[in-house]
């Protein structure tokens, strides 16, 4: 996952200077201006996940600021910040558009939390805002293998009968994000929510805050109302990625509202709720687990009722070339690159590789091969050296199937007698002399 990047806009050049010094310490990103209109050009120039912008400076003040901000870049979440307690500026800056207020001095690990949660939150609801773009929802159904055939059917008998709770699993790659978002789409459609959160990533002192949003002032930084996922997915799909990661004491609330489809916000004395699909996804064995302590195991019955395993791409026989032709011509569309085409032995190659990577290692891979070759034939040699070193089985041939056939009878042939050949072969119908030469041929003397 890549970093955060957070504009920190404040005319305090110390405070500025520590700031990023401890927000780079945690892998989030900073770049610093000490002046409002400084401030505007570095965020045309790094486009930020986010903004940290003090109220009182000189020249263009903060509150200027974000009405450019909200106006001309409303997607970005703006934090305000002020040395003085300010009650009236807060109001202003929340009313105007800013996501939350907090007050100089403030304890750094809180305002990292806050960080963190705004991020995810605003990419929560850009995600309801825009559509994905890039490859289509319907990437892991291509290709006709048995086992995917198999697991279209079960997708379409899991839609029909309306499932609310869904155990997605799988390796790594496999594409479990993207048969939740077929779920979603042939159920719900297009226009319904479909809110992503990968629960690795929550913060463990936010994220019941982030599920089941907050009442203002019952969590640091809480000015106002927090929404929760739960509550922005109603009517649609929440996925819940990596949810053997998420903490026993979450895993209680959300047994509870698996079982009833009402929860209650931080700080709020009254029961919300929300109609929406749960799908939890993750690579890892809930069942040991479960073993372990470390997974409730009423909240993984709970979710095995609907359960649904992806399988690997090794596992896919046959689908590798209809994938990686896809990717190619995905590529050519998308990036502007030319057409590519892989000769009989790189495609071999790669239909002998284990893929431990799935279908995102061989994304990434032709996408790479499409961009650097710009366009032709794609060789053997072109292909990267674990992926060169696959053994790659040559066709079977009739000759092929009648010897081992023949291997087959013979072998049976001697087991029965006891390893006397004479017999063997008078048991095969041929003399003990034939016998010995197809042995000699076959490789079994």
């Amino acid at each position: 996952m890549s970093a955060m990047k957070v504009l920190i806009i404040d005319d305090e050049v110390k405070l500025t200077r520590s700031l990023s010094f401890a927000l780079k310490h945690v892998n989030i990103e900073t770049v610093e201006a000490h002046d409002g209109y400084t401030g505007s050009q570095l965020l045309l120039k790094h486009s930020p996940d986010l903004v940290l912008l003090d109220v009182r400076m000189p020249g263009k003040s903060g509150l200027e600021v974000l009405e450019w901000i909200i106006q001309e870049h409303p997607d970005i979440p703006v934090i305000m910040m002020s040395a003085f307690d300010d009650t009236k500026d807060a109001v202003t800056a929340i009313k105007m558009g800013a996501v939350d207020y907090v007050s100089k001095p403030f304890d750094v690990d809180e305002l990292i939390q806050l960080l963190v949660a705004t991020n995810m939150r605003s990419q929560s609801e850009a995600a309801l805002r825009y559509p994905q773009a890039g490859y289509s929802s319907e990437t892991a159904f291509i290709g006709n293998s048995h086992i995917m055939r198999s697991l279209r059917g079960k997708i379409n008998r899991i839609v029909e009968v309306g499932a609310k709770n869904i155990l997605l699993t799988g390796e790594t790659g496999v594409g479990k994000g993207v048969i939740a978002k077929q779920l979603h789409v042939k159920s719900f459609g297009n226009d319904a929510p479909f809110v992503e959160v990968n629960c690795a990533t929550l913060p463990e002192s936010q994220i019941e805050a982030e599920l089941f949003g907050a009442e203002k002032g019952a969590i640091p930084g809480a000015v106002t109302r927090r929404q929760g996922l739960v509550e922005m997915s109603d009517g649609g799909t929440l996925l819940l990625n990596e949810i053997g990661e998420m903490p026993l004491g979450i895993q209680a609330h959300l047994l509870t509202f698996l079982e009833t489809h009402s929860y209650r916000p931080v700080g709020s004395n009254y029961a919300h709720h929300s109609d929406v699909r749960v799908i939890a996804a993750t690579n890892a064995k809930l069942e040991q687990a479960v073993a372990d302590k470390l997974f409730r195991e009423d909240l993984y019955f709970r979710l095995c009722q609907m359960p649904l395993e992806i399988p690997p791409l090794r596992d896919r026989d046959g689908d590798v070339e209809t994938l990686a032709l896809y990717f190619a011509q995905k590529v050519r569309e998308t990036a502007d690159a030319r057409k590519v085409i892989f000769d009989k032995l790189a495609m071999a190659t790669l239909k002998a590789y284990d893929w431990p990577g799935n279908i995102r290692e061989l994304r990434n891979l032709v996408e790479r091969l499409a961009i650097l070759s710009q366009g032709g034939v794609i060789t053997l040699d072109q292909l990267p050296s674990e992926i060169r070193g696959a053994k790659v089985q040559r066709p079977l041939t009739i000759v092929d199937a009648m010897d081992n056939l023949e291997c087959d009878l013979i072998e049976d042939a001697l087991l029965k007698s006891g390893g006397r050949k004479a017999l063997a072969a008078e048991r095969l119908g041929v003399s003990r002399h034939a016998l010995k030469r197809k042995m000699q041929r076959l490789g079994l003397l």
